[in-house]
């Protein structure tokens, strides 16, 4: 029996009607995965611009103590600067600490760009002070250096932990313009090999005596007023052999700020008698990053803080992560789909 025309007809509506919705499905999850492709670019690709671009290296700013001058870090700056790290070695102007960090806080002010600060000795408490509200100096070095806190001096410190420096030092009277008065400090001659620099050759250490930069004696008394360390993530360099700082004073200082601390066998001028380690001690914090960077001590009770998570990171993974998810099931569909179709 024939078909009717009418009924041929209608089945071949139905079949075309069916065909249209597989289409619109079809296109539909082709969106889709496209939504998803754009959505992962989009979350990548400042990750990947980020790992492409070139890292700019801070600047190292190194601070000489008492008795010396910027000349005591040569052999760290070739170091440094042969691992691409611009470095600058400002004279400390030794006249006291409120003067002296000011001073250092505006050569910081004219360096660009992140700042490694490191203090040897004296300099130390320079940076400490220098240091404070700059958001720009990412990490505190300490070479068997001062580290007072607030209301404290190089001399209260002293008294807690005495070493040979006491008996180490003459005082000269200057004058200066404008009718200023003070008394300065030096090593005596026959005193600084042993106690200043015992592990360098005695006729360095006689080169010392005759070059050394005298401290006033403001210098020691002055109080810092603040104290930078319990806010900016600080390292180390404890110096085992120490006569100028008592290496259990420069032990107490770094527990007390939560610094990541070495220790060498070495005299109070380790910059000098070993470079390597200083300079490998800087590259660390440089370097470091999230848990690797100590935790200041904000508060004197205060412990170390746990490593802060990253939220705006974690949401990114979750996206990225998420939308590749579905870029991959809807490839699959439509790749099912394609398979799944009837040659006509």
């Amino acid at each position: 029996m024939a078909a009717s025309p009418a009924l041929g007809s209608g089945r071949e509506r139905v079949r075309a009607r069916g065909r249209v919705r597989a289409r619109g499905r079809v296109r539909a999850r082709a969106a889709a995965a496209g939504c998803a492709l754009a959505v992962c670019a989009a979350t990548a690709a400042p990750a990947a611009a980020a790992d492409d671009a070139p890292r700019r290296k801070p600047t190292v700013v190194l601070i000489h103590g008492a008795f010396a001058d910027g000349s005591s870090w040569n052999g760290v700056i070739a170091r440094l600067e042969r691992r691409g790290y611009p470095v600058i070695a400002p004279a400390n102007p030794l006249r006291g600490l409120a003067t002296d960090s000011a001073y250092i806080a505006s050569v910081l002010d004219s360096v660009k760009g992140p700042i490694v600060l490191v203090g040897h000795s004296y300099g130390g408490a320079v940076i400490s002070t220098a240091a404070a509200g700059n958001s720009r100096v990412k990490s505190l070095v300490y070479v068997s250096a001062l580290m007072p806190d607030k209301g404290e001096s190089g001399q209260s410190l002293a008294a807690r932990y005495p070493s040979e420096l006491a008996t180490a030092t003459r005082a000269v009277r200057y004058r200066a313009g404008g009718g200023v008065r003070g008394t300065d400090l030096y090593l005596k001659r026959d005193k600084l090999h042993r106690v200043f620099a015992a592990d360098l050759s005695a006729g360095t250490a006689r080169l010392l005596a005759a070059t050394q930069r005298p401290a006033s004696t403001a210098a020691f008394s002055e109080k810092a007023k603040v104290a930078a360390w319990r806010k900016i993530p600080s390292w180390f360099l404890v110096a085992r052999q120490d006569k100028t700082i008592n290496p259990r004073q420069e032990r107490f200082e770094a527990k007390r700020a939560h610094s990541h601390t070495v220790e060498i066998d070495s005299s109070h001028v380790a910059m000098i008698a070993h470079p390597q380690a200083v300079t490998d001690l800087i590259v660390k914090a440089a370097t470091a990053t999230g848990s690797a960077r100590p935790s200041p001590a904000a508060n004197p009770s205060d412990s170390r803080a746990r490593p802060e998570s990253r939220p705006a990171d974690t949401a990114t993974a979750w996206v990225t992560a998420g939308a590749a998810a579905l870029l991959l099931s809807g490839g699959a569909l439509l790749v099912g789909r394609r398979r799944g179709r009837r040659p006509r």
